[in-house]
Order: structure tokens, then C-alpha cells, then sequence
């Protein structure tokens, strides 16, 4: 989906998150994540490089400050891909975020797609699901609900909320 949204809006900036978690097949450094040393990560928190960080199933994850701060100041939208930890962080350091909550068509169908990517053993599949049982309750606290059943179509209702917000029309 986020894909697609940035084909089809080209000076939205996907923000590169940095994480101190293993690169899995296929990933490349500074693509979607930096990956970085659990120290280096620590280092770069204690000195607030982050607009927000947060350890999810053991390992780090955080949005560096420099670049985000740098797109906003010329200009540009970025897009961030948090989870509901960094959401609140976000809306708490910047409340004109807009926060757009990207919901599964359902529960069977997310544990269909994690299990499609190959990426989790069952312990770590169980330990995602229950938490995106959690995350559904949370939706409500987001500015926008977008139900991601349809990569274009889902795309086409996130890009429409940018323009709605007055971001890159």
C-alpha cells in the first residue's frame, strides 16, 4: 500500500526508521530501516535523535528527527509507518500529525498475510496477532481509519487524505 501511495505521490517522503533488528530477506539498508547496533541505537536515543522510539517484540525501533524535521521545514509530507507506541509519541511531539490507522479486512486475513511472508515462527505470529487484537481497540484515537483490502483502493483513500488535509494537492 505505501508502495502505491508513493507512486502515485511522488513528494510524500517515506521517513527510514532505524532499528536494531535483523534485516530480513530481501531488505537493504536505508530502503525501509536502518539497521543498527542495539549501542548505537541507545547512543542516538539518549542524545533525542528520535521523534519517537519504542522496543517492540525485543527489539528497537525509532524515527530519527534530523530528516523529518528537514522535509516538514521545505515543505514536503512525510509519511511515517509506526506503530501505535510511536503514534501517541508523534501526536504528543507534533499535534498537527495526521494519524492514519491502517486496518486489516480482518484478523483471519492479517494472520494470512504474516503468515504469506514467511518472516515469523508461530511463537512470533501468536505474539503479532494478539497484539493486533490490541492495536484494533486503539483505532479510535487516530484521525483516520483506512481498511487496506484493496492496495489500490486503500492507496487511493490515503492519498485523498493528504489532499483533504491541504498536504501536496
Amino acid at each position: 500500500m505505501i508502495r502505491s501511495l508513493l507512486a502515485k505521490k511522488p513528494d510524500v517522503v517515506l521517513s527510514v526508521s532505524d532499528t536494531t533488528r535483523p534485516a530480513r530477506p530481501g531488505e537493504h539498508q536505508g530502503a525501509w530501516y536502518n539497521f543498527i547496533s542495539r549501542e548505537g541505537f541507545l547512543g542516538k536515543r539518549d542524545r533525542g535523535e528520535y521523534l519517537e522510539s519504542a522496543e517492540v517484540y525485543g527489539h528497537l525501533y525509532g524515527t530519527p528527527r534530523e530528516p523529518v524535521e528537514h522535509h516538514l521545514a521545505n515543505g514536503r509530507d512525510v509519511l511515517l509507518e509506526i506503530d501505535i507506541q510511536g503514534a501517541t509519541m508523534i501526536k504528543r511531539a507534533m499535534p498537527e500529525a495526521v494519524l492514519v490507522f491502517i486496518e486489516p479486512p480482518s484478523l483471519d486475513e492479517l494472520s494470512a498475510r504474516l503468515r504469506g511472508r514467511g518472516t515469523e515462527d508461530p511463537e512470533s505470529l501468536l505474539k503479532r496477532m494478539r497484539a493486533s487484537y490490541d492495536e484494533l481497540k486503539a483505532k479510535g484515537t487516530y484521525d483516520h481509519i483506512v481498511v487496506n483490502d484493496d492496495v489500490e483502493r486503500a492507496s487511493d483513500e490515503l492519498a485523498s487524505i493528504l489532499s483533504s488535509q491541504g498536504h501536496n494537492q
